[in-house]
């Protein structure tokens, strides 16, 4: 079937992805070839203090991409989408959207913000479990300590991903990937922690809220699982035009994690994958639980409810992409115009020629505060002193080197210290769509070979297409793992790049400077205007 009777017939699969500066949606094919796209830019605002979007913001950039979408569609096949084969909806996890009722209570408080740290100690504590700073249950509670008012009103608690689904299908519910960004997740029972949701209700008890946590989470589903229809109403609150038609299934809300795991075919266990974009994060599908819980260790699940060690890091390629627009202007100076791509891969390229050490240059990367190297706030800064190289060369390579620097400061606790064992790490994401160059530093960055597919640049609007093809499309029943091997990926692998011991030493040189140097940026931080 071509692409364009595949859309004709109803049987295209939709994927949308709510990134940090990008919404992406993606069709592809009964091959899970991706037939067409759209997109959306958007930013988050910082307003009184916290991170967010405004549910406006959130309607017309969904709206606008699929807008975006449908002109894609027109403009290749001369075709109108009227109905789907099914449709899966991601967006980046965590944060804190509480409701009553359709009405959002506080703006949407997203996964950047840091102002859940006396919450966040308090409750890992409690569970001795590692709970991060942007998870729902840290905002929740750091909420109850601020005396919010808003709490005790909340009848429903989810991340952007539920509040998408939920809105479109009317179905309170979460993947189980995304809801172990809530609360941490039972891998035996694949729902909510019961120990820890039975602690949490009593810490909370003196406060006589209305509710218990159960009452206000999502319900949790795991991968292939249905998890409602597009009704009339979500119809068009997707598509404004009018065309498409109600009725189509759609897959468990998921975050930018499991969809990560499902675009780089890492959800087995002793796999792992590396999403870098405007945020990084790495994930290996575990053996057996961590000796002990990490401060810098998230654990989280595969969509299909596996265990997963998750370093997260807040901060990529933002200050990259803002180097970049830098050198654009200059280019367009000399009249020299290039498109996106060739720019990025002019200058990414320009990286290999640089010292492996990068000359002594350092680039700290912190858009926004750095929970895993401590820091509360963030401010761009670039570090040299007047006797180290400053070329282009090692600049790039510095500012490669410092987009996975905190990165490779979890996963140093997972792979030397707990010993943890990989088979293979895949990397996705903006970071590595300029061939090899991405590939080669992460490998020096994590002394391990690094494969990337053909796929790498599409991202976790393609992972979510691909859960959403799982629900309608296993007629074998097979479980996630075996699906994706055997009926997406089929064997495919992608290109592996190994270490390279001279860039491995010269990583390490960058990042002992790197960590010598932090208390820079804390200064920064602490003297900020």
């Amino acid at each position: 079937m071509t692409a364009k009777e595949t859309i004709k017939s109803g049987k295209a699969i939709l994927g949308i992805e709510f990134g940090s500066t990008r919404i992406k949606a993606v069709l592809i094919d009964q091959e899970h070839k991706p037939i067409a796209q759209g997109s959306h830019t958007w930013e988050n605002q910082l307003v009184d203090g916290l991170w967010t979007y405004s549910t406006e913001a959130i309607w017309y950039g969904l709206q606008d991409c699929y807008a975006n979408l449908r002109k894609n569609v027109n403009e290749q096949y001369d075709l109108e989408i009227e109905t789907l084969g099914a449709i899966g909806i991601s967006a980046m996890m965590h944060g804190y959207m509480p409701f009553k009722g359709n009405d959002i209570l506080v703006p949407f408080r997203t996964w950047r913000n840091t102002n859940t740290g006396k919450a966040a100690a308090e409750l890992s504590k409690l569970f001795n479990y590692n709970i991060p700073l942007r998870w729902s249950i840290s905002h929740i509670y750091q909420a109850i300590l601020d005396n919010e008012e808003h709490v005790k009103d909340i009848d429903f608690l989810t991340t952007l991903a539920g509040y998408i689904h939920w809105q479109i299908t009317g179905k309170k519910v979460l993947g189980v990937g995304d809801a172990s960004g809530m609360i941490p997740v039972d891998p035996a029972t694949k729902t909510y922690d019961a120990t820890m949701v039975e602690k949490f209700d009593k810490l909370v008890a003196p406060k006589g809220f209305g509710w218990k946590l159960l009452d206000i989470l999502p319900e949790v589903l795991v991968a292939g699982e249905n998890a409602g229809f597009l009704t009339p109403e979500g119809a068009l609150k997707l598509d404004v035009s009018g065309h498409l038609k109600a009725g189509i299934p759609v897959c468990p809300p998921e975050g930018d994690a499991g969809t990560g795991m499902a675009a780089t075919n890492a959800v087995k266990v002793r796999t792992g994958n590396v999403s870098a974009g405007t945020s990084s994060f790495s994930m290996i599908v575990l053996e057996k639980p961590l000796s002990q819980p990490y401060e810098t260790i998230d654990m989280v699940t595969t969509p299909d409810g596996s265990l997963v060690a998750m370093v997260h890091c807040n901060n990529c390629t933002s200050d990259i992409n803002a180097w970049a627009g830098i050198f654009k202007e200059y280019a367009e100076i000399l009249g020299v115009k290039q498109d996106t791509f060739t720019l990025y891969c002019n200058i990414f390229n320009a990286a290999l020629k640089g010292d492996a050490d990068c000359g002594g240059l350092m680039s700290y990367n912190y858009v926004s505060g750095e929970p895993v190297t401590g820091l509360s706030d963030g401010r761009p800064l670039f570090v040299r002193s007047a006797n180290d190289k400053f070329n282009l060369a090692n600049f790039m390579r510095a500012n490669l080197y410092g987009a996975i620097s905190v990165l490779k400061v979890g996963n140093d606790i997972l792979l030397k210290k707990e010993k943890i064992k990989v088979d293979r790490i895949t990397g996705h994401g903006g970071y590595f769509t300029t061939p090899k160059v991405g590939q080669k530093m992460l490998a020096a960055a994590l002394n391990s070979p690094i494969s990337v597919m053909e796929t790498a640049g599409e991202g976790g609007a393609w992972g979510i297409a691909l859960l959403a093809s799982f629900v309608v499309n296993n007629d074998k029943k097979l479980n996630l793992a075996d699906w994706l091997d055997q009926v997406v990926f089929a064997g495919n692998e992608g290109t592996s790049v190994d270490p390279d011991p001279e860039d491995v030493e010269g990583f390490n040189k960058y990042l002992e400077n790197y960590n010598a140097c932090l208390p820079i940026e804390q200064a920064a931080v602490d003297n900020k205007k």
